[in-house]
């Protein structure tokens, strides 16, 4: 039995439009100076605590918490917009299909996000029975931090060499490494190619249907490396 832990945001959904418009709400509702699209989007995958000591590094710790509150209120409020609901990427919804219904595959995801995030996401896919394994922000520490990944593992009782970590961040690549799993890299996400490398990327893959076959290879040079 294998482990493919999924990130969400950047990896299997495309929500950078109704995050920059969340953090600029934010910040003008405190009267301070909205980060760069850029920079917001480098921080995708950070838990909010994390991500505005990087945004907002001269901010105390009131201010910041303020911050997130603003934050998840307008981010809140978007979703009752069509437009800025949350868009799979292509092939998502087709690829994690076929993972999850193989009989050597589980599925995991191991996320930023709230739990409420996810449970909306998957009562929209219909995705509840597709993951044996869920853990997000509200119970670990950020990213990169490697407690989500092992939980993932413990809950599914799966071992580090037959488990891999699907992200489009440098967080995802450099948990995944300091779990001591795969990492897979995927392009379309919000950090270059070059970083996820860098970061420790097994494998980049430039499509989602690329990914079984992906998998397949990571896993099989991590079993004949042990």
């Amino acid at each position: 039995m294998k482990l493919v832990v999924f990130d969400c945001d950047g990896t299997i959904v495309d929500s950078q439009a109704g995050i920059v418009l969340s953090m600029v709400h934010a910040f003008t509702a405190l009267e301070m100076v909205p980060p760069t699209r850029e920079a917001t989007l480098a921080v995708v995958g950070l838990s909010l605590p994390e991500a505005f000591a990087v945004l907002a590094p001269q901010a105390d710790r009131a201010t910041r918490a303020a911050l997130a509150e603003r934050y998840k209120a307008a981010f809140r409020e978007l979703k009752h917009d069509p437009a800025e609901t949350e868009i799979l990427f292509p092939q998502a919804k087709e690829t994690i299909s076929e993972l999850a219904a193989r009989d050597d595959h589980l599925l995991g995801i191991a996320t930023g996000k709230s739990r409420r995030g996810i449970d909306r996401l998957f009562e929209r896919e219909g995705w509840h029975e597709s993951f044996a394994t869920i853990q997000t922000a509200d119970d670990h520490p950020s990213k990169p931090h490697p407690s989500m990944l092992q939980r993932a593992m413990l809950e599914t009782d799966i071992s580090p060499e037959k488990t891999v970590m699907v992200g489009d961040t440098t967080y995802d690549m450099a948990m995944a490494r300091t779990a001591g799993i795969a990492a897979i890299g995927v392009a379309w996400g919000y950090h270059p190619v070059a970083d996820l490398e860098r970061a420790g990327a097994h494998l980049i893959v430039g499509r989602f249907e690329e990914l079984p076959q992906a998998i397949a290879d990571v896993l099989a040079l991590e079993s004949s490396a042990a």
